[in-house]
């Protein structure tokens, strides 16, 4: 009988512990200087804007949060850090839209699942992309260049800065929603696919927002359409505006943890990030290098990523030719 009640003792006891090792871990955590990993090198939108969020998520959980690079293999190396670590909520990926669009054109080399293997916290921001041409284009709307490329098929150059990049995806939801494709022309980056358009070597150009902004300031260049409304350029339409179903895609930034971190430990994170990031210094930071402030919580991250991967994997099945 002893044995018995000792035993009944015992499971009571353990019951409660189970019951209350969450809360516990709330209540202590953090503990210990968290990691926030980058995939991309010092320098790049991410990494400016990864560490100013890490200065105020410092101040917010009073203890450090110490930003590592991690951009070898593309991006994925970092990635499987986190995906590979220990599921404690004390290392965090800090990443771009690279990581769904490196997943879904490259599956079965990709050492992670972003859907299986990941849990989004929040969207802290995204860069605009934008259809630019040059000034001295005949082209003064959206739907100018669109009529001359029904009556002149095939005759429109568009540079980006590489096959399966972002921009080259929003070529082709471009052709998918207006039926007219652009041409378009692979650059090792950015800023020699722009430089490309300043050069005229190409009819159009699909640079980030940071990239245009001081050519559209200084008259060089003019913009027919964006991927996401600009505050500070109201005139440039999206897709959506203009009566299309679509919009293209904009480069986004975003923090996840591993699956498998405590509900306790996420539900802290994500209201540190979204207190960091609705922050002044924070807002302002990302003015500057051409971001556009864009809080969003992990669910509706998580299924805005897989609408993205969809359209993804719809859109390399039936992609245009690529010039030469």
């Amino acid at each position: 009988m002893k044995r018995n009640v000792l035993s009944l003792v015992g499971l009571i006891l353990a019951a409660s512990l189970s019951f209350w090792t969450p809360s516990l871990q709330a209540q202590t955590y953090p503990s210990q200087p968290i990691q926030l990993i980058f995939i991309m090198a010092p320098g790049d939108g991410s990494d400016v804007t990864g560490r100013v969020i890490a200065e105020q998520l410092s101040k917010i959980l009073k203890t450090p949060v110490v930003p590592m690079n991690k951009p070898a293999g593309g991006g994925t190396m970092g990635v499987d850090y986190v995906v590979r670590g220990k599921k404690d909520g004390y290392n965090i990926l800090y990443c771009n839209s690279n990581l769904i669009y490196t997943y879904a054109l490259n599956p079965e080399t990709t050492p992670y699942n972003p859907f299986q293997d990941l849990e989004p916290l929040c969207q802290a921001g995204t860069v605009p992309l934008l259809i630019a041409v040059q000034a001295e284009s005949p082209w003064k709307s959206f739907k100018e260049l669109v009529d001359y490329m029904k009556t002149n098929p095939g005759k429109i150059r568009g540079s980006s800065s590489g096959i399966g990049s972002i921009g080259h995806f929003c070529y082709e939801i471009i052709r998918k929603e207006t039926g007219e494709g652009i041409n378009m022309i692979p650059y090792k980056g950015a800023m020699p696919g722009f430089t490309a358009l300043l050069g005229g070597h190409v009819e159009v150009g699909i640079p980030a927002l940071s990239v245009v902004s001081p050519h559209l300031a200084s008259g060089k260049v003019r913009a027919l359409l964006t991927s996401k409304k600009i505050p500070e350029h109201p005139g440039i339409p999206t897709l959506t505006e203009l009566g299309y179903k679509r919009d293209m895609a904009s480069v986004w930034n975003a923090a996840f943890v591993p699956i498998g971190v405590a509900d306790s430990v996420k539900k802290i994170l994500g209201s540190a990030f979204e207190k960091s990031i609705k922050t002044p210094d924070v807002a302002n930071v990302m003015q500057k290098i051409g971001y556009v402030q864009d809080y969003k919580p992990g669910e509706e991250v998580k299924k805005s990523m897989f609408e993205e991967y969809t359209i993804i994997k719809d859109l390399s099945k039936t992609m245009g030719p690529i010039a030469k």
